[in-house]
């Protein structure tokens, strides 16, 4: 039973005849697979047809979008474990706590002596018996009780600690807005490195690029944006039109649009590059692939 009703939880605790799902399972990937394909076929086609359309690159395997995307979406517990009659549990008294929400980090981690526990850069006054957790910039909070505060680079959320379960309610209304949060991150992994986003505007976005060494974007140009990158830490091969230049720390070069450009780490550290896009279009749909190491699609970032 997933989620029960406080009073059948109580009745189920009262009785001593139920066990907690800790959501720990063993079967073979066969067994599995068996069950999927009789319970939810759905999601086993379009997983098959996800991995037999997609890509590998390196160390990565790139799944269809298309294909994944049109997988239902479910548990393993609602879609096998609460319909199969292949299955068995095993007790197990383990202290256990799957630490699933941001009240069971308040209730295991080290509090002060209000009772609150602090992640990061957080200064408070007359705070108590709160969970605020910060890892990009400071938090200030005065006069709160009985709250959760979590700061990320992507969003700030602030709820009460008894009403945190409801975030799956906000997370719905920002897709329904489509929003740009919920469809990629701050710092982007690509198989040559990361890319930090550190401040967007009109006409203009900075980003920090960290090249792994021997890494390198691919050979590509954009039609509506410019871009002007400033070599930070370590040492950079630029491909600009048809010429092809070293870059040392605290040099720089200019790419204007249309221009053919690729970005390379020669050296054994990693390479960071402060990139400054600029334009009247800076979404990352405005990539034209004319070569790329990693087997990524024309328009892949």
């Amino acid at each position: 039973m997933e989620k029960p009703d406080l009073e059948t939880a109580r009745r189920y605790v009262d009785s001593k005849a139920y066990c907690w799902n800790s959501g720990m399972f063993m079967f073979s990937a066969a067994q599995a697979l068996s069950a999927l394909e009789t319970f939810v076929p759905d999601i086993v086609s379009a997983c098959r047809a996800a991995i037999e359309s997609g890509t590998a690159d390196l160390d990565f395997f790139r799944l269809d979008r298309a294909a994944f995307s049109k997988s239902p979406s479910d548990s393993i517990d609602y879609a096998v474990m609460e319909r199969t009659d292949n299955g068995a549990m095993v007790p197990m008294a383990a202290g256990w706590n799957d630490l699933g929400s941001w009240e069971a980090l308040w209730q295991v981690g080290t509090k002060d002596e209000s009772k609150n526990v602090v992640k990061g850069d957080v200064v408070l006054h007359d705070v108590s018996d709160s969970y605020l957790h910060a890892e990009s910039r400071l938090i200030a909070a005065v006069g709160l009780k009985d709250h959760i505060v979590v700061e990320t680079s992507d969003a700030v959320m602030i709820s009460p600690r008894d009403r945190v379960q409801d975030v799956k309610g906000l997370v719905d209304r920002l897709k329904a807005r489509n929003r740009e949060e919920t469809r990629t991150h701050k710092r982007v992994y690509r198989p040559w490195g990361t890319v930090d986003q550190l401040v967007s505007g009109n006409r203009f976005q900075v980003n920090r690029l960290t090249v792994n060494p021997n890494g390198a974007l691919s050979l590509q140009r954009h039609y509506n944006r410019s871009e002007h990158w400033t070599v930070v830490r370590g040492t950079a091969l630029v491909t600009s039109g048809d010429e092809q230049f070293v870059l040392k720390e605290d040099s720089s070069t200019y790419i204007s649009a249309g221009t053919a450009h690729r970005l390379e780490n020669p050296g054994k550290i990693p390479l960071e590059v402060v990139e400054v896009q600029t334009g009247a279009y800076i979404g990352e749909d405005d990539i034209t692939r004319l070569e790329d190491l990693y087997g990524r699609h024309r328009q892949e970032s």
